[in-house]
């Protein structure tokens, strides 16, 4: 029973992912501060002697503290691809050689979309990070991306609400994978011209939310990328 188990440790690992990228932040944060010795700045002064104006011993202590951490959340991260992996392919188990593989090579360039008038949401500017994971994040983060950004036009609507280049898109509004996805795409991001869309997608190995709004700008159609089929 691959789901149960594995499903439960991945959001264990998530949680513990989540808090160590805390504590880091807060030591990156204090070492960071204005007058601070930074990440590996140096400890002494321009004469090299010991710098009076900061705690050494803390420093270093915490600067060793960050870099277990690193080194757990590499761990933590590896696992956690590989949790995803087996829960991939016993999800897609059942999906047929033919829906897998009749998207290869083919795109869509939603700067050809049909334009019209729309006004850009200001919400649609930005870009969230899951601060805790749920039960749905695991569910997203098993479904199979089915397209992949490959380019962004400069000063386009989908540069300027936070998209980029190698982003692999999990869900774009109501198309979640399956069949006609060409279609699918090029009639969803019409249906939403002028309102803000939510697209979930994977990034250098972490899930995102994204809100988009298709619209017309200087470049051609509504969004200004282009997505290719995986």
């Amino acid at each position: 029973m691959v789901g149960t188990d594995l499903k439960a440790e991945t959001m264990k690992l998530m949680e513990k992912r989540t808090a160590i990228e805390a504590e880091m932040n807060v030591i990156i944060e204090r070492l960071t501060q204005p007058g601070g010795p930074g990440l590996s700045g140096n400890l002494v002064d321009s004469e090299g002697f010991p710098r009076t104006d900061i705690d050494i011993p803390v420093v270093r202590a915490e600067r060793h503290r960050l870099s277990e951490l690193r080194n757990d959340h590499k761990e933590i991260t590896e696992k956690l691809n590989e949790n995803i992996q087996i829960l991939h392919s016993a999800r897609l188990a059942p999906r047929s050689a033919l829906a897998k593989g009749s998207g290869d090579a083919m795109g869509l360039d939603l700067r050809n979309a049909s334009p019209a008038d729309a006004t850009a949401s200001e919400s649609s500017h930005n870009v969230i990070q899951r601060d805790t994971p749920s039960e749905m994040d695991v569910d997203v983060i098993i479904s199979r991306p089915f397209a992949v950004v490959d380019e962004i036009a400069d000063g386009s609507p989908a540069a300027e609400d936070g998209l980029q280049l190698g982003d692999q898109i999990v869900k774009f509004g109501n198309v979640e994978s399956g069949d006609n996805l060409l279609q699918r795409l090029s009639s969803e991001a019409q249906a939403s011209e002028g309102h803000a869309l939510t697209l979930v997608a994977m990034r250098q190995g972490e899930l995102i939310n994204l809100t988009v709004t298709p619209r017309t700008w200087q470049g051609r159609g509504l969004l200004g990328c282009h997505f290719r089929i995986l």
